[in-house]
């Protein structure tokens, strides 16, 4: 008998066992977001109010592997709706995308007699709830990562505040750079897209922003900051995607032998710092509404479906449709932010 009919007819043993309460985990996996534990106290309290007996499985997929999976009650999650991170934790797994790895995930949850489990997270993570759901276990994901990037939601969890903190860092740069004449680079979060440097550098009026999704050499940049120079700006501020091919560090690298553009230049690498913040009132709406809604989609037999913010409502898309695939940006904002930048 195939594996995946092995494991249907297990889950409906375990039903019979459970006392006609159905089991459900909740796991956070990848990088965490800010709103990600407001998400997690929606979800239990969701399941709690629709009698599952809800459980936590702590360190995301590694955590699964590893069968830690804790019951998760009322009072477990108050207090963390204000708390960025994720209180579960996460973590990398390269052994979840085996079939071993996921074998033994599957037999932790089959003991425990858990019948649904809800994926908090981004790409890689919802590429295995994707995986799961394909081993017959009902699965409904989360739209939740900093980038952007997830097809399926128009806004992910923790998006917000991270461009908050971005953009509070850029104006507080801006400040100090005007009062010396100074350029700017800055880099923000963004190893494949670049959807926070590109509304960072919208929103902090950036003179270029560089983005693995359109590069632009060094010298153009160099000419844009003399440009700025010249038109009598007080500083000149460019910002900068990780994943681009000329980060900051490799700018900053080509400007130092680079005399003509007019403005010391000074280079800030943001990193994580855009993690650790406490979730804005967008992320925390979000997060609760989008936590309730994954309840709200087991309730009615929905699964494999990643559960998402499309057309100002909460809406599932398929995980199938979402698995691969990378949300594209719209690059005409680019033009749009060169034209303001006079």
């Amino acid at each position: 008998m195939p594996h995946a009919q092995l494991l249907q007819r297990s889950w409906k043993c375990a039903k019979l066992c459970c006392a006609m309460r159905k089991r459900v985990a909740v796991l956070t996996s990848g990088g965490d977001a800010p709103g990600m534990n407001a998400a997690v106290r929606a979800i239990v309290r969701a399941g709690v109010h629709h009698g599952f007996d809800m459980f936590g499985v702590q360190r995301g997929y590694e955590g699964l592997i590893a069968g830690a999976i804790i019951p998760l009650t009322v009072r477990d999650v108050g207090g963390i709706i204000q708390s960025g991170g994720t209180f579960l934790g996460s973590a990398r797994s390269a052994e979840f995308m085996t079939e071993a790895g996921r074998r033994r995930a599957l037999q932790h949850l089959e003991q425990r007699g858990v019948e649904g489990v809800i994926v908090i997270g981004g790409n890689g993570s919802q590429s295995g709830a994707d995986a799961l759901a394909r081993e017959g276990l009902p699965v409904i994901g989360v739209a939740s990562t900093i980038d952007n990037d997830l097809p399926g939601s128009d806004i992910t969890i923790g998006v917000d505040t991270a461009l908050n903190i971005a953009l509070e860092a850029i104006d507080r740069l801006k400040v100090t750079a005007s009062s010396h004449h100074r350029g700017l680079l800055v880099e923000v979060m963004g190893r494949k897209c670049g959807y926070l440097a590109l509304m960072a550098g919208l929103a902090g009026g950036a003179e270029a922003i560089v983005i693995p999704e359109r590069e632009i050499a060094p010298e153009t940049i160099a000419e844009i900051m003399r440009a700025a120079y010249d038109r009598g700006k007080k500083h000149a501020l460019i910002v900068v995607s990780e994943g681009a091919a000329n980060n900051a560090e490799r700018l900053a690298r080509y400007f130092v032998h680079h005399k003509a553009l007019g403005f010391e230049l000074r280079a800030t690498i943001l990193g994580h710092v855009q993690r650790g913040g406490t979730p804005t009132v967008f992320d925390r709406l979000l997060a609760t509404r989008l936590g309730v809604g994954a309840i709200q989609a087991l309730v009615r037999g929905e699964h494999g479906v990643l559960v998402g913010w499309v057309d100002s409502r909460v809406q599932t898309t398929p995980l199938r449709d979402v698995v691969g695939r990378t949300k594209l940006l719209d690059l005409s904002l680019l033009d749009m932010g060169e034209m303001l930048s006079a």
